[in-house]
């Protein structure tokens, strides 16, 4: 069900040039809206304009700005000044001008964009169900954030679950290989898995895919950790063994087994997890930066040095041909099997975890994208926004 989250705004000026959200990449509370620069340039032979008609925003989305620089997030969407970045987003779009063959006016597609109104495409490898993103720039990134899909072919796309589908799905593919990882490698010889900000939709997501184990004698008990004004809602998703707030990190047993799954990217907190299991620390990955502002140095920890989880990686590893791999038809086939289980979880009408909230016009992205970067954003909702005017 969706609830309004702001009226809409009215800027007939930026709306005539499109509108893009543009972030200072040296200090993300520096924001402002300018012209969308692919809503009027000419297109040449062989592109493609996308008119993003809405799309998510997470705490996902605050990692991806966090990590800009070490991760090239930036790179994907370049701002016409380099002190400045296009914040990635995940959402929906409608194909309004095409000079790329295969490519149709009116087809709808779901993919990777820049928070604002536009995007000019370079379609190759097109094919039935969508197509890449050859634009120069883009080829030496990461080639799971290249594809687009077309809804119509999109066997798991339902127009009334759009605002699930943008805010939880990339977020639940991480959660999935995530899981996939961590059994693959027998969860390290842990007894107990400990992930971090617990009600993040990332977290959460993974501890639902641990929590389908159940029943295996090797499974660790699925711990999560958070802070007191949402613990409560983590305790009631029913995924985690147990749900403990971050104080009570120097309360439990040093001795146990343990892998840390880290969403929040809190320096002081890995340190604090570092410090109490010590040796008895079997693997600490580290996923995003919820706590963006305390990422720090990995540095100088006793265990095993912090390992950054590296999604695309994963989906490199199992999209190998057998036996090295499951191929990529039978991972696509996996994760689908997955999502379906999740998403009927979450919005099941009795007890749904997650409410979509709309919101359109500058005034409330800049005020969801704050929300998200202090911290304040509440864990039931999941923000679908539009700059369309």
């Amino acid at each position: 069900m969706l609830q309004a989250f702001a009226a809409h705004e009215s800027n007939m000026t930026i709306a005539a040039a499109g509108t893009r959200l543009y972030i200072q990449r040296k200090d993300l509370h520096q924001t402002r809206f300018g012209p969308d620069p692919d809503a009027t340039t000419t297109l040449a032979d062989g592109q493609a304009r996308l008119a993003l008609e809405h799309f998510a925003l997470t705490a996902n989305n605050i990692t991806y700005a966090a990590f800009g620089e070490a991760m090239k997030y930036w790179q994907f969407f370049p701002a016409p000044d380099p002190d400045w970045g296009c914040l990635p987003v995940w959402g929906f779009a409608t194909v309004t001008e095409s000079r790329a063959a295969g490519v149709a006016v009116g087809q709808r597609v779901y993919g990777y964009f820049p928070a604002g109104t536009h995007l000019v495409v370079t379609p190759s490898r097109v094919h039935a169900a969508g197509f890449a993103d050859g634009a120069a720039h883009r080829q030496e990134l990461a080639a799971v954030y290249q594809h687009y899909q077309f809804c119509d072919r999109d066997p798991s796309w339902q127009a009334r679950l759009e605002g699930l589908q943008a805010v939880l799905k990339p977020l639940f593919v991480t959660s999935f290989l995530i899981d996939d990882f961590l059994a693959d490698n027998q969860f390290f010889g842990a007894r107990q898995l400990l992930l971090s900000s617990a009600s993040s939709k990332t977290a959460y997501g993974t501890a639902f895919c641990l929590a389908q184990r159940r029943g295996s004698p090797d499974l660790p008990r699925i711990v999560g950790l958070t802070s007191p004004g949402n613990l409560g809602f983590a305790q009631s998703l029913g995924c985690y063994d147990e749900v403990r707030p971050y104080t009570d990190v120097a309360n439990m047993d040093p001795a146990l087994p343990t892998v840390y799954v880290d969403f929040a990217g809190d320096a002081a907190l890995r340190r604090q997890v570092h410090e109490t299991f010590g040796g008895a620390l079997k693997f600490s990955s580290s996923i995003g930066g919820t706590h963006w502002e305390a990422i720090g140095s990995a540095g100088g920890l006793p265990g095993p040095r912090p390992t950054l989880f590296f999604a695309p990686a994963q989906i490199k590893t199992r999209s190998a041909a057998p036996p090295e791999g499951w191929g990529r038809d039978e991972l696509d086939r996996r994760i689908a099997q997955a999502w379906s289980a999740f998403i009927a979880r979450v919005e099941r009408s009795d007890d749904p975890w997650l409410k979509v909230v709309q919101g359109s016009g500058s005034k409330a992205t800049e005020a969801a994208y704050r929300a998200l970067l202090d911290g304040r954003a509440n864990p039931r909702e999941g923000l679908m926004l539009s700059l369309q005017e």
